[in-house]
């Protein structure tokens, strides 16, 4: 599968911009990439499109020289203009199928899942992984209750895709994470808050 050959070490962890944090995603960018993220997704739900689609062709250049994987969140047309790697998708968004027809076979295509049959689905429609989620509290954004670890085993032993955890992962929890079946882990708030490069390297720390 496309997604899962980016799963190595360097791609535990899957990074969401967020620009409330005072930097633009393009400056995000390239401090994640400095400091050896290799997946990184544009999340922006506030600014017009045509702001989106400036900073994703900025971030296309940058994910291309490091040969790391762009994401964009939601907008499968700006994925397709900045030749992005991929597009996330929410339970909300246009359905995978058709989202399929539209990007071809040769891109990533992932879902947001909060439940076994929405993972089940996702996997059955030809996701190429699924984030799911939230494991934990978080603050990052309204994502609903915590499912939980016990949550996330489940949907590992009765799918073969790749799992995104996302939702409260930290670097003292992110073993135990990965550990009860997560392919990778989602991480917003947790790297962007503070000094980008010494999250990081705690994070990676804490895996070695």
């Amino acid at each position: 599968m496309i997604f899962k050959k980016l799963i190595t070490k360097t791609v535990l962890l899957y990074l969401l911009t967020d620009a409330h944090t005072g930097l633009t995603h393009v400056q995000i960018t390239r401090q994640a990439l400095s400091s050896g993220i290799r997946i990184i997704q544009l999340r922006e739900k506030c600014v017009p499109k045509k702001d989106i689609y400036k900073e994703a062709l900025a971030m296309r250049a940058l994910t291309a020289k490091q040969r790391a994987a762009l994401i964009i969140n939601d907008h499968i047309d700006i994925a397709l203009a900045v030749d992005a790697d991929g597009v996330h998708l929410g339970q909300e968004d246009m359905p995978l199928i058709e989202a399929r027809r539209i990007m071809g076979r040769k891109k990533i295509i992932g879902i947001s899942t909060h439940t076994l049959g929405q993972a089940q689905k996702a996997e059955a429609e030809g996701a190429d992984y699924i984030g799911f989620g939230p494991v934990f509290h978080t603050n990052t954004k309204d994502a609903g209750k915590p499912k939980g670890l016990k949550a996330l085993q489940k949907v590992r032993a009765h799918i073969k895709i790749p799992i995104v955890a996302i939702g409260g992962i930290t670097s003292s929890n992110i073993r135990e994470v990965l550990m009860s079946g997560a392919d990778a882990a989602a991480i917003a708030s947790g790297i962007l808050s503070g000094s980008i490069k010494a999250n990081t390297k705690e994070y990676l720390a804490s895996l070695e």
